[in-house]
């Protein structure tokens, strides 16, 4: 059987740390800044880490 690719678009998303989380970057940072509080920005700006379900189905995509 020949081996599963790697989901090239979630693997310019993703990373994996080495506890095997899913980081990721929140959505709703892209445009329409003034309108969102600077509470809200500010954590837009961080990163997050996946629900386990969905991590476990992006990391079958990333093959890791």
């Amino acid at each position: 059987m020949p081996k599963q690719k790697t989901h090239k678009g979630l693997s310019k998303r993703v990373k994996v740390t080495a506890n095997g989380k899913v980081k990721h970057k929140k959505a709703g940072s892209g445009h329409l800044m003034s309108s969102k509080n600077a509470k809200r920005r500010r954590r837009l700006g961080n990163a997050s880490t996946m629900t386990s379900t969905l991590a476990k189905t992006a990391r079958i995509a990333l093959c890791k």
